[in-house]
C-alpha cells in the first residue's frame, strides 16, 4: 500500500519529519523497511534523512502483510458496523470473545472469524490487527484496523484518549445523580488472575455516567470512558455499590433478565487521517438487553 502526500509547507525538512507531520511514527517506519517497503520523494526512493522541498510529493510504501500461521481461521458470521480500505469496525455478539483464549477446542474469537472474512475477501493484506476489546459477554463495537499504519494511527489516538466511546449499561439499585465521575484507581486483584479491583495504588481510571431511567431494582446508565482499564466499567459501578446486572463476578445478585454483564458499547469516533475526517459507527442495543430493560419497564 503506498501512501503519499504533498508538501505545502515553506521550510525543507527532512522526510522522516515529514512523514511523522502525517502520522507515521518512527517505529512503523523501521518495520516498514525491515519488511521490504520504502520511502520516496517524488516517486523516487529516498532515506529518512534527504530533504522534502516546498512542492515535492512524499510517500511511505507499506508491502502486504501475510496471515500469521498460528492464528486458525474460523468461518462464522460478522456483523460488520463499518469498513473501509484502513478499518473494520464489528459489532461484537456477546458471548464471542474478542480474542483468542489458548487451550480451547474451538478457536472461535472476533480474530479468528475476521482473518477467514479476510482471506475470503482476499484483500491485500491479512493480518487481523485488533486495536480495542471488549469481555467475552460485553457486546459492541470493535476496531480491527485493515494495516501497520491505521493501526500505529489508532493506537496513537487511544494513548492520547482521542477514541471516543460510550456505552450503556444497566445496574443494580437505584443510582441517585443524574450525571457523575467516577475516579478510582484500578489494580489487578492479587487473588485472582482475571478480576480487577480499585485501589490507590492502581492505574489512573475515570468514568463518567449520565442517568437515563432508574427503577427502584436497577437503572439505566450512558457511560463514557475517559481510560481504558480492564474491567473497568464493571469494576467502577461495583465499587458504587451498584454492580452491573448479570455481572456476578462483581457482585450483582441473581437475576432473571439477562445471561451476562448488562453492557454494549453503542457508539464509538474516531479521527481518521487517510479520509481526513471523524468517524462516527453506532451499534444498536442487542435484543437480550432489549429484553431486560422492557422486563423492568424502564
Amino acid at each position: 500500500m503506498k501512501f503519499t502526500w504533498q508538501y505545502n509547507h515553506e521550510t525543507p525538512r527532512k522526510l522522516r519529519s515529514a512523514l511523522k507531520m502525517n502520522g507515521v511514527t518512527s517505529s512503523l517506519m523501521k518495520v516498514v523497511i525491515f519488511h521490504g517497503g520504502k520511502m520516496m520523494i517524488n516517486d523516487e526512493e529516498k532515506w529518512a534523512i534527504d530533504i522534502v522541498n516546498p512542492g515535492d510529493t512524499f510517500s511511505i510504501v507499506i508491502p502486504p502483510e501475510e496471515a500469521n500461521d498460528h492464528v486458525d481461521e474460523f468461518d462464522a458470521p460478522i456483523n460488520i458496523a463499518y469498513e473501509d480500505d484502513d478499518f473494520l469496525v464489528i459489532n461484537k455478539s456477546a458471548g464471542v470473545a474478542t480474542v483468542p483464549a489458548h487451550n480451547v477446542e474451538v478457536p472461535d474469537s472476533l480474530v479468528n472469524r475476521v482473518k477467514h472474512y479476510y482471506r475470503v475477501q482476499n484483500y491485500e493484506n491479512q493480518v487481523t490487527h485488533v486495536a480495542t476489546r471488549l469481555d467475552k459477554d460485553t457486546s459492541g463495537l470493535v476496531v480491527f484496523p485493515k494495516h501497520r499504519f491505521a493501526h500505529a494511527v489508532i493506537d496513537r489516538a487511544l494513548k492520547r484518549h482521542e477514541v471516543k466511546k460510550n456505552y450503556y449499561a444497566l445496574v443494580s439499585g437505584k443510582i441517585a445523580t443524574t450525571h457523575g465521575y467516577i475516579d478510582a484507581a484500578i489494580r489487578r486483584d492479587p487473588d485472582s488472575f482475571v478480576k480487577r479491583m480499585v485501589a490507590a495504588d492502581g492505574k489512573p481510571s475515570v468514568t463518567e455516567y449520565w442517568l437515563k431511567e432508574a427503577g427502584e431494582e436497577s437503572s439505566l446508565v450512558k457511560i463514557r470512558l475517559h481510560t481504558g482499564r480492564t474491567h473497568q466499567i464493571r469494576v467502577h459501578f461495583s465499587y458504587l455499590g451498584h454492580p452491573l446486572v448479570g455481572d456476578s463476578m462483581y457482585g450483582a445478585p441473581d437475576n432473571k433478565l439477562i445471561d451476562r454483564q448488562a453492557l454494549h458499547c453503542y457508539w464509538m469516533q474516531f479521527y481518521s487521517p487517510f479520509k481526513r475526517e471523524w468517524i462516527t459507527v453506532t451499534a444498536p442495543v442487542p435484543d437480550d438487553f432489549k429484553q431486560a430493560l422492557q422486563a423492568k419497564s424502564l
